[in-house]
């Protein structure tokens, strides 16, 4: 793990750059609060900023939380041969827990929606339960409404090459498509989404090929629910659910049939928050994170 001291925001938050599977450069923020670190690993279309509020509250009680972005994501490397699958995010995010046990002398806790969170299930599967000292994750399940995973994805391709004329245009998009959340007043969070191309037109901070390429997120092994199952059905460590109550991937079904895999979880539903619960109900998401972290910490 290098420092990317240049791009320092404060002195107690440091933008620091992690090496990937294939060495592929992994931008990450750094918010020192002294204690153990907490990897936070957002969903597919975002960037580490969606955890600035969780990590911010994480440092502020007294623990380091450590927010990532994801390959082709943010401001990490867009991979040249267009590798976006979710077996590479999780050797990328295996490679990262390693590289935080090595620098803090302890195991991290991972946080993990959506892909984020698949991602980190299988890194602990496939390295032998030797990741992470406790596993939270964000509305995401092995096994996912169909319906809801296209929605997604149908979103998310629909302005992939066009992209938006301007970022009133953006809101206005995503407020149709997220009905139930009230569209900011300020658009400075939105700018951290999209980048500005030459043409003057906006698009989202993350490569095209994640959806259209040859080796897209919605190929590869992990696709298959069996084997995320097994990665589940394994899991020995500390472990949280938490649920959107309105989420249209995860069901009540889907909650009860991961906590019969992993009976040792627990499980906090947010009401009022669909499958974004940190952006939909960000208090009571981080007091549910806060207090199973407190327990498991004694």
């Amino acid at each position: 793990m290098t420092n990317a001291g240049a791009d320092q925001i404060s002195p107690d938050v440091q933008t620091r750059v992690f090496a990937g599977a294939q060495n592929n450069d992994l931008v990450s923020s750094v918010f020192s609060g002294g204690g153990q670190p907490v990897l936070l690993f957002h969903g597919g279309g975002q960037t580490r900023h969606a955890w600035d509020k969780t990590a911010k509250r994480l440092q502020a009680d007294g623990k380091t939380a450590i927010t990532v972005d994801l390959r082709g994501h943010g401001e990490s490397e867009w991979v040249a041969d267009k590798s976006y699958s979710f077996d590479d995010y999780a050797a990328d995010v295996e490679q990262v827990a390693k590289a935080t046990a090595e620098e803090y002398g302890v195991k991290p806790i991972a946080i993990g929606a959506s892909l984020g969170g698949i991602s980190c299930l299988v890194a602990q599967y496939e390295s032998d339960q030797e990741c992470f000292a406790a596993l939270i994750l964000v509305d995401v399940t092995p096994r996912m409404h169909r319906d809801g995973v296209d929605r997604i994805l149908g979103f998310m391709s629909d302005r992939v090459e066009d992209g938006f004329a301007s970022l009133e245009e953006a809101a206005d998009v995503i407020s149709a498509y997220l009905p139930n959340r009230s569209r900011p007043k300020s658009l400075n969070g939105l700018s951290k989404n999209l980048r500005l191309g030459a043409d003057g037109r906006y698009r989202w901070h993350w490569d095209p090929a994640f959806i259209t390429g040859p080796r897209h997120v919605n190929s590869g092994r992990l696709r298959n629910e069996d084997y995320r199952m097994a990665a589940a059905r394994a899991l020995t460590i500390p472990t949280l659910l938490v649920r959107g109550g309105q989420s249209e991937l995860v069901s009540e079904d889907h909650a009860e049939e991961f906590l019969k895999l992993v009976p040792h979880a627990r499980l906090a539903d947010v009401s009022g928050a669909g499958h974004m619960v940190a952006g939909d109900r960000n208090d009571i998401f981080q007091n549910a994170i806060l207090e199973f972290l407190d327990e498991f910490q004694g």
